[in-house]
């Protein structure tokens, strides 16, 4: 087993340097940090390339009874530990994962979420687990979205496994249509319809909008339908990633 104990050391360096967009996509790898996203990561047999962890968790991985390469794991010390982690209760134990980068991805059936520009990391990772706990097929990201390895998405995805896809939104739109998948875009509009209005379907895509500026009038204008979500108080709006899990249940 290989040990690191300098924050200094080159290859600790550029595990660090994963904490940011730039690096990210360079490499090809982002860093995942916890036990609970380093759990979920090996039962879906996700490619990556090491696993970092202090000495006792190490002890702690061995004891989960787990399948994972004794020669891709790495000793680290506490203070290298520190400078990875993003958390400030951090659990001592990192995994470097592959990027999963589909050139082609088809949308032939199934129920989908699309997020045209949101900015908030936790909203994203909050709807993509709202969305595979839902038993969505996927999530697709439009170029504008919060980076899908932005640590803060991550933590918020507590570890969820379905299919995120980056794509053109005017692009995946078209497909799924292609596909007879009716695509719905939630907004604050005269002419949407209330959410109690639809019923349930086998097939659906849920467009939600960026959390100040909603859907873009282009996307709005590709939807088959617009909806929204009654507000029954004296808040102006739900927050994006609540009002993504009502219309997911009700459309699940």
């Amino acid at each position: 087993m290989q040990e690191r104990t300098s924050v200094n050391n080159p290859q600790i360096k550029a595990i660090g340097k994963l904490q940011q967009k730039k690096y990210r996509e360079e490499s090809g790898y982002y860093l995942i940090e916890g036990f609970h996203l380093v759990e979920e990561a090996l039962k879906a047999s996700v490619k990556y390339r090491e696993i970092l962890a202090t000495e006792a968790a190490l002890s702690r991985l061995a004891q989960l009874g787990l399948a994972y390469d004794e020669g891709k794991l790495i000793k680290i010390s506490q203070s290298v530990a520190s400078h990875l982690s993003s958390t400030k209760n951090s659990q001592d134990i990192f995994m470097t994962v592959k990027i999963n980068r589909p050139k082609h991805f088809a949308f032939s059936y199934g129920k989908w979420v699309l997020l045209d520009d949101l900015a908030d990391p936790g909203n994203v990772g909050t709807i993509i687990r709202t969305a595979d706990a839902a038993g969505f097929d996927g999530v697709i990201l439009s170029n504008k979205t919060v980076d899908l390895y932005n640590p803060k998405v991550q933590r918020s995805m507590q570890g969820s496994q379905l299919n995120l896809i980056k794509a053109d939104l005017p692009d995946a739109i078209a497909s799924l249509k292609a596909a007879d998948i009716p695509v719905y875009a939630s907004l604050l509009d005269p002419a949407a319809k209330q959410l109690g209005d639809f019923a349930p379907v086998a097939q659906v895509a849920l467009i939600i909008g960026n959390e100040a500026h909603g859907v873009s009038p282009e996307i709005a204008a590709l939807a088959d339908e617009k909806l929204y979500i009654p507000i029954k108080g004296r808040a102006e709006s739900l927050n994006a990633a609540v009002a993504a899990g009502i219309m997911i249940y009700h459309f699940s």
